[in-house]
């Protein structure tokens, strides 16, 4: 079963990203359920949330459903079995230099897909996705062999990558696209009306290569929830905290500017925001956080999974995207993570690494400008 229009990530309840209130097991596992009973049929976890406790609970939650009724994408890439924690940062790529030689990604691979499978409670995963590639994980032959292998031993029917954790790696994707576009069904990429840019340069490439692309931080950032109001106190950690000051004030003006469309068509504004991305070829899934906001007047999580899965079918017109779009334009307002020419002359780190030149290339070849200092 391939993916569907809408998503369910288990990033979502403030379990294994902090976002609002953290749901408890039960609470967890009846959103889960309860997002299936509704009409969502594609789940999407990563390995390295809660390590491996997301994957342990989705599995608990889709216990004794018909496996052939929704369609499951497993995520790898962040070495959590051997790898040494970074505070903030995380857990360190399989990738990085030191941890594994690249004879050994084959096994590595394998062995964290096996796990993932067993803690999912299934055989198999509809699509497997690498997880914020570092730029080896971008451009190796020797990763995409690994994946390819465990394709060809049944584990996955279909393969993608899932870059993050920021917003960045235009010219990384699109490469990728280029080198193993045979290989890839999927690309995650960060996409909604109010960020539109870089993720929509990504579009025609993915488009030439066939790739499907699954939009992630469609809520952005809760604000098209409709319960993230001026004024809104985040909890210590919150992981919004890293928007800019007077995100929240300025995202409203800009709901109250899209409002009339959503009301044109009967659109809350989650589904107009995740109608919005899948009127662009080729948007296929939409996988919003669903958050549970701390403090009284807060809508419950139930009710933003029960809005996601009534997802009305319809398309925007091409001049309603471009409205929206402008609107939203965010073009320039953050430093891109992936390679950048501001990184001369430095290491490569797991998400910033210097521009090459067959990257500037890709980027002449796309039209996207010859300088990326973002």
């Amino acid at each position: 079963m391939d993916l569907t229009r809408t998503a369910f990530g288990s990033w979502s309840g403030g379990r294994f990203m902090h976002f609002g209130e953290a749901l408890t097991d039960e609470r967890y596992i009846q959103l889960v359920q309860r997002s299936y009973e509704k009409g969502t049929r594609t789940f999407v976890t990563a390995d390295v949330y809660g390590g491996g406790r997301a994957d342990t609970l989705l599995g608990e939650a889709l216990k004794g459903i018909d496996r052939s009724t929704y369609a499951l994408a497993g995520i790898i890439g962040h070495d959590f079995y051997g790898g040494l924690r970074a505070g903030a940062k995380g857990y360190p790529r399989f990738t990085e230099p030191g941890l594994h030689a690249p004879e050994d990604y084959a096994s590595y691979v394998q062995m964290a897909t096996e796990k993932s499978l067993e803690r999912c409670g299934t055989q198999k995963f509809d699509l497997l996705m690498l997880h914020n590639p570092d730029t080896t994980g971008y451009s190796s032959p020797v990763v995409w062999d690994a994946l390819r292998a465990v394709k060809a031993k049944g584990l996955t029917d279909r393969l993608g990558i899932a870059p993050g954790p920021a917003n960045g790696f235009t010219l990384d994707i699109i490469d990728c696209f280029e080198r193993y576009g045979a290989d890839i069904d999927w690309a995650m990429i960060i996409l909604n009306p109010f960020e539109p840019w870089p993720g929509q340069h990504v579009l025609s490439a993915a488009r030439k290569h066939d790739v499907k692309l699954l939009a992630r931080v469609v809520d952005f950032g809760g604000i098209f929830h409709d319960d993230v109001k001026p004024g809104h106190k985040f909890r210590d950690g919150d992981h919004r905290s890293y928007r800019p000051q007077g995100w929240v004030e300025e995202g409203n003006e800009k709901l109250e500017k899209v409002r009339p469309i959503a009301e044109k068509y009967g659109l809350t504004m989650l589904q107009l925001s995740a109608i919005w991305d899948l009127s662009q070829e080729p948007v296929r899934s939409v996988v919003p956080t669903l958050i549970q906001e701390a403090g009284e007047g807060a809508r419950t999580i139930e009710s933003k999974a029960d809005e996601l899965a009534a997802l009305p079918d319809i398309t925007f017109t091409a001049e309603e995207v471009k409205e929206i779009a402008a609107i939203g334009d965010n073009t320039g307002c953050m430093k891109l993570k992936g390679a950048s020419e501001r990184h001369e002359g430095q290491e490569a780190r797991a998400d910033e690494w210097p521009m090459r030149g067959e990257l500037l290339e890709v980027a002449k070849r796309w039209e996207l400008g010859s300088t990326w200092a973002w």
